[in-house]
């Protein structure tokens, strides 16, 4: 069989989305499975998580596999010059599947060329984060019952952003309208502009952030302003208290409308609308061992037909 990854949304087509939703949807019926027991699965963090990291690990624990790695690469041969090459032909002797997170763009793809084991990628710098973005359209697909025609607004860090990179890419089969709100230190990069133009999704973008330009959204996605991206910390200091969600902006917006935000948070969503109808952001976060589930049994071979069939359940 072909070694799977999980490295890019950009190449999942439109049927292979709501398989992967269709199969994270089995696995919020039934989390607790033996399906995975006798594989192994390394989680190799170059770059610090919580969320990501917790929830990759609580999805193989859950199916039944068993977890290696580290978190902190400070501990690892990296610090003595191993090269990112030689780590994962080592590790790949040890795990049937790696999930990595590298601070650097295009890591992941990289790793995928020489391992002879799926590689999944949690995250490499500011380019993807495909998990994260199977989660965000699993995600909206629960709260509005379909991807298709949705107006979506991306508030916040949209140059550094790599999770509303991936959802762009991704809802390129579902003709929704983006409208992308940023101060113009953090707009959406022009590559991201011209994917939009080539693919036919409309967008419009916007500076101001104010309870009349969210009334008509679906969405709500906001991002943190990632100061660990910003080589001057002025600028890092200038924009990251620009936008602020409130409670009482949400006033006269849609009852569908849902907020999103992969987390962490620091202050972007004021704690006066954790209460509110429309925070989803804990939820979202939830969400991630499902859609993590489905990935770990795609890139093994699992498929969707096993999976619905399975006998291991643990209740």
């Amino acid at each position: 069989m072909k070694k799977q990854d999980f490295v890019t949304i950009a190449n999942l087509s439109k049927e292979k989305i709501l398989y992967m939703i269709e199969m994270a949807q089995e696995f919020e019926k039934h989390p607790n499975r033996d399906i995975l027991n006798g594989k192994i699965v390394a989680t190799l963090f170059f770059e610090p998580s919580t969320r990501t990291r917790l929830s990759f690990e609580t999805a193989a624990n859950r199916l039944g596999a068993r977890v290696i790695g580290f978190a902190d690469p400070k501990i690892t041969s990296g610090t003595k010059g191993e090269t990112l090459k030689d780590t994962i032909l080592m590790v790949a002797n040890y795990a049937d599947v790696i999930v990595m997170r590298h601070h650097i763009e295009g890591a992941a793809q990289y790793a995928s060329e020489i391992s002879p084991v799926p590689i999944v990628n949690a995250g490499d710098g500011a380019h993807q984060h495909p998990s994260q973005c199977m989660l965000d359209l699993y995600s909206i697909y629960k709260t509005q019952g379909t991807l298709e025609n949705l107006n979506i607004y991306l508030v916040g860090d949209l140059k550094y952003g790599r999770t509303v990179h991936s959802l762009i890419m991704a809802m390129r089969h579902f003709s929704p309208t983006f409208h992308f709100i940023a101060p113009k230190e953090l707009s959406m990069p022009n590559e991201y502009k011209l994917y939009c133009k080539e693919h036919g999704i409309k967008y419009t973008e916007h500076t101001d952030f104010t309870e009349d330009t969210i009334n008509d959204a679906d969405i709500i996605y906001m991002t943190r302003v990632q100061k660990e991206r910003f080589s001057d910390l002025m600028e890092y200091e200038r924009v990251k208290n620009v936008y602020i969600l409130k409670a009482d902006m949400l006033r006269n917006t849609k009852p569908n409308m849902k907020i999103l935000h992969p987390l962490p948070r620091v202050n972007e969503i004021a704690y006066d609308v954790d209460e509110n109808p429309h925070a989803y952001y804990i939820q979202q976060a939830g969400n991630g061992l499902f859609a993590r589930e489905a990935i770990f049994c795609d890139v093994l071979g699992i498929n969707l037909e096993q999976v619905i069939n399975d006998d291991t359940i643990i209740e």
